[in-house]
């Protein structure tokens, strides 16, 4: 499992972390796709099955190196990082392209999603009849996910802990979107948006030695939430690693006939021509979170019906999404070629 990596290696998996990071915060899509595509899902899984008791151990021992070299600290820390730094500069993009430009976005992951179906199907192997009752049961399941509609948003730390475990699984599972799983939990703008935003305000205070945020109720409450949240995540990721990597073991074809399901299922999430629907109030009004934000029940999807310049842009970037996943494929088959062994 652990490799010498170059620095140009090393490089490429911050710029990994960073699409994950970006992919996670994105509602239908799965970080875990990007993972599996780009090549390192199974090492990433395996390094998290590490965090276990023997790795509690080195630590308490005060091995650090050994500990380190054990869960394969490099390969995390640098893919953590480049997560870290998603957060903050990628999703922050992406938070304002999907006010402005969420005809695009969606169209643009659309693409990156069938990309990654034919990406994982072409080296998949011989098809039998059991592995396609897996694969109609993981599109199932993907649709119906897809259908799901959202609850009211509960900030309760126990639940936000719950919300943590479950949402992580965009990580793990490719084709399970973690934001879209808080979006039917009703938290997604509590724990990605509001909790992340008081975070980055947060730091932004202390470099400027302002600490009058201490005094604020609400920020702190946030900062607790994203903690907890934070926690709850950890303990999903390195659950959820244990079990996959058992799974992955002993039953890999299997299990990639579901996952490819469940990324064909997720299709219908992010699907670009869509309407937004809005939970309507007992006053008969649109409903709003606690920030006067209006509360989306579901989406209303479409065909679109006359070929516009936005229909032409649209289908562009699916095109250009496809391509973008393809290229990793390509930049793996160069690295990989005798030319460069």
């Amino acid at each position: 499992m652990h490799q010498e990596r170059s620095n140009s290696d090393k490089v490429w998996l911050v710029f990994k972390g960073l699409a994950m990071g970006a992919a996670n915060k994105v509602p239908g899509v799965s970080g875990g796709v990007v993972a599996f595509v780009a090549g390192f899902y199974e090492e990433f899984i395996a390094s998290l099955q590490r965090i276990n008791k023997k790795a509690f151990l080195l630590l308490l021992r005060g091995q650090f190196k050994s500990f380190w070299q054990y869960i394969n600290g490099r390969f995390l820390g640098l893919l953590f990082l480049g997560m870290i730094i998603s957060y903050f500069t990628v999703s922050k993009l992406l938070d304002y392209l999907i006010v402005h430009y969420e005809l695009y976005v969606w169209s643009a992951f659309f693409g990156m999603i069938i990309g990654s179906i034919y990406y994982i199907a072409k080296d998949f192997g011989t098809w039998n009849k059991k592995y396609v009752a897996y694969l109609i049961i993981g599109i199932i399941m993907g649709v119906s996910i897809s259908f799901l509609e959202p609850a009211k948003s509960n900030d309760h730390l126990l639940f936000v802990f719950v919300c943590g475990i479950i949402g992580v699984s965009g990580m793990t599972l490719p084709g399970l979107s973690g934001s879209f799983i808080l979006i039917l939990l009703g938290n997604y703008v509590l724990l990605l948006v509001d909790s992340v935003n008081g975070l980055y305000d947060t730091i932004a205070a202390i470099i400027q030695w302002d600490f009058s945020f201490m005094q604020d109720v609400g920020r702190i409450r946030l900062l607790k939430v994203l903690a907890v949240f934070t926690l709850g995540s950890i303990v999903g990721l390195v659950t959820l690693s244990n079990v996959l990597s058992y799974v992955i073991k002993r039953y890999k074809s299997a299990t990639y006939s579901v996952i490819l399901g469940f990324i064909t299922g997720s299709l219908g999430v992010v699907w670009p021509w869509k309407e937004k629907l809005f939970a309507i109030s007992n006053t008969g009004k649109i409903a709003t979170d606690a920030n006067g934000r209006s509360i989306i029940s579901g989406y209303e999807r479409y065909f679109p019906n006359q070929f516009t310049t936005e229909v032409t842009l649209a289908i562009i970037f699916i095109i250009i999404g496809i391509f973008l996943v393809l290229s990793l494929d390509w930049h793996q088959n160069i690295k990989d070629s005798p030319a460069n062994g």
